[in-house]
């Protein structure tokens, strides 16, 4: 009977090592969105502040409106995004833009929308996710999962390459890289931090490092870069005035 105890812990723990094999980058990112709010974000009215502009969502039945008002010289300016299309107003009345001018500012408001709401966009339809290691970060277990975007339904920025840490056994996105090209380029690392729940939904805050020189820095050791302390802190990004109001079922 002195065996039952050792028998009974070892059961657990190889129960444990073959349930983190069969974990797919898939299976890891859905736990990471249930873990933090689940099928809650695809039924809320989302609002938060953001350095000098309010911002808003809207998600009921796979429909959306984001929005995003803000004070500049020409007045109140309101952006909104939905299913189909792209508005701007100054002072309650329409803009008609470019094409070229529409895309960039729709793709400015859906891309904060897109970083203060993950994990919730990792399971868009655009969205390509792998598996590709392990790391430990501070002491702690962390899955790295490589995502990349579809030319179709990815945006004008599809051929940027995330990579982000979910932890082990909480299911956490605590950090996350992102290599980009538009502009001068470059690569950022980001840290999670102030992690609070609000109507069920998990947001949190970042710092935000760059990476120097960082074009042929591989997005998979920027961990490394971290723990040598080796990355220069840019700023932090916080997300303040943060309000979800659940939309009941009709």
């Amino acid at each position: 009977m002195r065996f039952t105890p050792i028998i009974c812990f070892l059961f657990v723990l190889l129960s444990c090592k073959t349930e983190k094999k069969q974990l797919t980058a898939q299976k890891i990112i859905d736990k990471t969105i249930e873990n933090a709010g689940g099928k809650k974000y695809d039924a809320a009215n989302i609002a938060f502040s953001f350095r000098d502009a309010d911002y808003s969502s809207h998600r009921e039945n796979g429909l959306f409106e984001l929005r995003r008002s803000f004070t500049d010289s020409l007045g109140e300016i309101t952006d909104v995004l939905t299913n189909s299309e792209f508005e701007r107003f100054i002072n309650g009345t329409k803009l008609i833009l470019p094409d070229s001018t529409a895309s960039k500012y729709a793709n400015s408001l859906n891309s904060v929308h897109y970083f203060v709401q993950l994990p919730f966009g990792l399971n868009e339809a655009a969205v390509q996710k792998e598996l590709v290691g392990e790391a430990e970060i501070d002491g702690k277990k962390y899955y790295k999962i490589k995502v990349t975007f579809t030319k179709e339904g990815g945006g004008t920025d599809h051929e940027d390459l995330y990579m982000y840490w979910i932890h082990e056994s909480d299911f956490t996105a605590d950090y996350f890289a992102y290599k980009f090209y538009t502009g001068e380029g470059g690569i950022r690392f980001r840290q999670a931090y102030n992690p609070r729940v609000i109507n069920g939904l998990r947001f949190v805050d970042y710092k935000n490092y760059k990476v120097e020189p960082w074009e042929s820095v591989d997005l998979k050791t920027v961990d490394s870069l971290f723990e040598a302390g080796e990355l220069e802190l840019l700023s932090e990004i916080k997300t303040e005035n943060v309000s979800v109001i659940p939309i009941e079922k009709k």
